[in-house]
């Protein structure tokens, strides 16, 4: 085996080791999956009707469950950290990283398994919600290239977002604490952005804030890619900025703390 491939070997052994574990322990896994799902059937079915006539329907061509979606694949990832921040944590608090450093083990195999795991998780979350959203009456009318774009947007910011997970879990001492440091990321951002309603119906505080944090200008580049509304300029390359930000922040945050936490 060359040298180049022990580190993949290595993540790939930490891979399964966590895909293991989310099937054997499938709570988080399935919360994760299904929370977004919920709250699409919840503000699409229930309230749709109620949220599309107060935001402009009733003859107008708007459709609330297409306005909705785009937004709610940003809750799916938000709602997918969980899951990482609480596995870190539980590795760091329980003692197995201690025994991984006693093995001829890659070090960032660890959290990269995490990582890798827990974005196959998010993306059968995403796949769930399009189906459901399709179920419901959501019609894009993006076309092959849009769809590639839209999804490697959605993965991007699932890989970086889950890196900041796995961050903020490693510097929690509980895992139920870990599980809480995150609630910002998967109820915060969401809610206080435009995935629930256009940005200028917003309270002049809250739109300010909404503006100016990262989910509102990926959910309107998907809105844009998936659907075809106006975009504002930049927010293209606003979304892709935020999230190698992120991705950025959450890997060197991450391995130091672990590396800290696995001095000798």
């Amino acid at each position: 085996m060359s040298t180049a491939s022990y580190p993949m070997a290595d993540t790939a052994t930490m891979l399964r080791r966590n895909l293991r574990h989310a099937l054997r322990y499938p709570g988080l896994s399935l919360g994760a999956i299904g929370m977004p799902v919920v709250m699409l059937l919840l503000f699409g079915l229930v309230f749709g009707d109620t949220f599309s006539a107060g935001l402009g329907g009733g003859g107008t061509g708007f459709d609330y469950i297409d306005f909705l979606t785009p937004g709610i694949l940003l809750m799916g990832i938000a709602s997918g950290t969980m899951s990482p921040a609480v596995a870190a944590c539980t590795d760091m608090t329980e003692g197995i990283v201690a025994r991984f450093r006693t093995m001829a083990i890659f070090r960032p195999a660890v959290l990269t398994g995490h990582v890798i795991g827990a974005t196959i998780l998010t993306v059968v979350s995403l796949v769930l919600v399009v189906a459901f959203a399709i179920l419901l009456g959501f019609r894009p009318n993006a076309s092959f290239t849009d769809w590639l774009l839209a999804s490697g947007l959605l993965i991007a910011l699932t890989v970086a977002f889950t890196w900041f997970g796995v961050a903020l879990g490693l510097t929690s001492k509980t895992p139920e604490g870990a599980s809480n440091i995150v609630l910002p990321i998967s109820f915060v951002l969401p809610f206080l952005s435009t995935t629930f309603i256009p940005l200028e119906s917003l309270p002049s505080g809250i739109r300010w804030f909404a503006e100016y944090q990262p989910f509102t200008p990926i959910i309107e580049t998907l809105r844009h890619l998936l659907l075809g509304t106006p975009n504002a300029t930049g927010n293209g390359w606003l979304s892709i900025a935020w999230c190698a930000a992120i991705a950025v922040v959450g890997y060197f945050w991450s391995q130091k703390t672990y590396n800290k936490g696995t001095a000798a």
